[in-house]
């Protein structure tokens, strides 16, 4: 388990070779940045535990060498149940507008909720700090917005007054 605000500032953020595999820059940065890590055989999938200030959840970082992309996933540790699913989906579109790195996204055939960052990186350089971004930027986020998320699951209150509470 990792804890969400042990950053590593020191990241080094110089410029690898272009052609420098996507995966060996992202386990550059999990080595560099301390992250525990279960690789998920040769699917150049790792899977994280994150403890973050508002709870427990899973990352997975998904690899497409071939075409130089990474997708990071934050995974809500609950399910939406169905008859939640249509007040979520009004919650998450609430916050995804306007929403410049990122999105939530839901799969309404088994309620699972999560947070998408992503990055197409051909013909462009990669570095650790470019990685740093991506993870943190996804796991900060479902770990700013699970209150908000839960609250939609187990409250009685709107998707609208949910997303009201979760605007700073």
């Amino acid at each position: 388990m990792f804890t969400v605000s042990e950053q590593n500032p020191e990241l080094l953020s110089q410029e690898y070779p272009s052609d420098r595999a996507v995966f060996d820059v992202l386990i550059d940065f999990m080595t560099l940045d301390g992250w525990v890590y279960r690789e998920i055989e040769h699917r150049r999938v790792l899977a994280l535990g994150v403890e973050g200030k508002n709870g427990r959840f899973d990352c997975y970082t998904i690899v497409r060498e071939e075409e130089r992309q990474i997708a990071v996933y934050s995974i809500c540790p609950v399910k939406v149940p169905e008859y939640k699913r249509y007040n979520m989906a009004t919650f998450i579109t609430l916050l995804n507008y306007g929403t410049v790195v990122g999105n939530f996204e839901m799969n309404f055939q088994d309620g699972e909720l999560r947070y998408k960052t992503s990055l197409d990186a051909e013909d462009a350089s990669l570095n650790p700090a470019l990685i740093k971004h991506l993870i943190y930027t996804s796991v900060s986020t479902m770990d700013d917005y699970l209150p908000g998320i839960l609250s939609v699951i187990y409250g009685n209150i709107s998707p609208e007054e949910a997303f009201q509470r979760t605007q700073y």
